[in-house]
């Protein structure tokens, strides 16, 4: 069918606004997702009803993703907006891409039907599925009825799992397994034992979802597609209010680290879902990848990752460092900035996404388990590691700024390390003066007193380095010590000597034990 042929239907009023009317479609396809590029076939009238816009650089991504996948033609509906934004018809011209606008009064549901008759039988039957799959969607359909009515019209089963191994709906034996796989994947979707893994969404792996459709679809795939596709437009609403959520975290932890008054701190708290006496812990995660931090969208991608480690029962401020910037501006307008706001900014502008943890019956161990156990799947990813600190139990709106600060010293010490999980009951202690110091002033401390020793080592075969880590662990008995290596203590006695003369340091002084200690420790 042609789109002159469309716009030939005088009931729906449509108009062409640019791009070549000629232009043939072979499906139609109603999707609001930001980047629906992998659901589509090419060939299809695409229809919108613009809620992915929420800026004019929306338009140009959207479109992009269209004219990537090969759809013939884009219809955008009026409802919404109220009209066509200008800068979707130049994305579109720019792209060559034909677009028809559609009038509010006229549904997508009245132009499928009108369609629907001059389209071939499996156009018709795709179409029909996906418009009663959507307006589920649109009448609010919880995600199990979603996805079992989406499998029920498919003939698909199979179930949705977290990149950390959770089960979001539907049933499979090893969730773990199939996230590991999902994240390793170097394309999907990939064929693992007797599922096919298709990823939903198209943001960062570690913070998506895999849907694992039993049985062999790759012959098949635009079922899985399909699928993917409607179980996407439910995860996208469940992200709008994670958003609101978001922002009132965000709000919160600006106004306790620019110093603002007891009863503000209490209302936001409220605002957040939790009592006054209500205990809650502070979290602030990132992601690292081979190259060192994980870009720009490292805060935001560890933020979300811990949402879903926590089964999303954290109240995340992702990204807080922007809010923080703008009420503290704000808060000093016309005036000279105050030491307060100042230090909430210089404190939230880290790359680290700040949150708060309700805890619920949970302890910090409790939850510091989950996240662990969630983190060792997500390592599955090639070259990414997830960094997260976590505060101690905390209560009352008060205790926020201090919570703040102490989640985001055990999130650099997570960092120090590599990855993993830290909190606040490791960071009181010498490993927090290494994590804060920077690398280098690390790497530099611990050559100059360690390098004689390692080079010694090396040349002779000998176990200096090690001898004197263990007489350190010892507190310096040389019977302990000798007895842990299973050598002589004169043999203990003649290293330590060594040790001591090749460095220039006495071991039996506390200042130099500290040193060797703190040496060992920042290699």
């Amino acid at each position: 069918m042609r789109i002159s042929d469309l716009l030939a239907l005088g009931e729906l009023r449509l108009r062409l606004l640019t791009g070549d009317p000629a232009r043939e479609f072979t499906g139609v396809h109603i999707t609001d997702l930001p980047d629906p590029g992998r659901y589509l076939s090419g060939g299809e009238l695409v229809l919108t009803g613009m809620m992915w816009r929420t800026s004019p650089g929306d338009a140009a991504r959207f479109v992009a993703a269209l004219a990537e996948a090969g759809v013939a033609a884009l219809g955008a509906g009026q409802a919404w907006l109220g009209h066509v934004p200008e800068d979707l018809v130049e994305a579109c011209a720019a792209a060559g891409l034909t677009l028809v606008e559609v009038p509010t009064e006229v549904s997508f549901r009245t132009l499928a039907e009108l369609v629907v008759p001059r389209l071939s039988g499996d156009a018709r039957d795709a179409l029909g599925r996906h418009r009663r799959l959507l307006t589920a969607v649109s009448e609010g359909a919880a995600l199990p009825e979603l996805f079992a009515l989406t499998a029920a019209e498919l003939g698909v089963t199979g179930a949705v799992v977290s990149a950390s191994g959770r089960v979001i709906v539907g049933s499979v034996e090893d969730p773990v397994r199939l996230a590991r796989a999902y994240l390793s994947a170097s394309r999907l979707p990939c064929l693992v034992g007797e599922h096919t893994i298709f990823g939903v969404g198209r943001g960062h792996r570690a913070a998506g979802w895999a849907l694992a459709c039993d049985g062999d679809l790759l012959d098949r795939p635009d079922l899985g597609y399909e699928l993917a596709a409607c179980i996407a437009v439910e995860h996208s609403r469940m992200e709008e209010g994670r958003r609101v959520e978001r922002r009132l975290a965000e709000q919160l932890v600006t106004a306790a680290l620019a110093e603002a008054g007891p009863a503000e701190l209490d209302a936001r708290l409220r605002t957040c879902g939790l009592d006054a006496a209500e205990p809650y812990a502070i979290v602030n995660a990132t992601v690292l990848t081979e190259g060192g931090p994980g870009g720009p969208d490292a805060a935001t991608l560890g933020g979300q990752a811990v949402e879903e480690l926590l089964d999303r029962e954290i109240v995340a401020a992702v990204r807080a460092e922007g809010a923080a910037r703008t009420e503290g501006a704000a808060r000093t307008e016309g005036a000279a900035r105050t030491d307060s706001a100042a230090r909430a900014e210089d404190t939230v502008r880290s790359d680290g996404a700040v949150g708060l943890v309700p805890l619920r019956g949970s302890t910090v161990s409790d939850v510091a388990e989950r996240l662990s156990a969630g983190a060792e799947v997500l390592s599955a990813l090639p070259g990414t590691r997830i960094c997260v600190g976590l505060s101690g139990a905390l209560t009352g709106a008060a205790a926020v700024k201090g919570g703040v600060e102490e989640a985001g010293h055990a999130r650099r010490l997570a960092q120090a390390r590599g990855g993993g999980v830290v909190t606040s009951d490791e960071i009181y202690t010498h490993a927090l003066l290494l994590a804060t110091a920077p690398g280098d002033v690390r790497r530099s401390f611990a050559d100059r007193l360690l390098t004689p020793l390692l080079d010694y080592d090396r040349r002779h075969q000998s176990e200096l380095v090690r001898t004197l880590g263990t007489f350190l662990d010892c507190a310096g008995s040389w019977n302990a010590c000798a007895e842990r290596m299973h050598v002589h203590v004169n043999t203990v006695r003649y290293r330590i000597r060594r040790v001591e003369e090749l460095t220039g340091r006495d071991l039996s002084t506390m200042t130099d034990r500290v040193d060797f200690f703190l040496a060992l420790r920042a290699r």
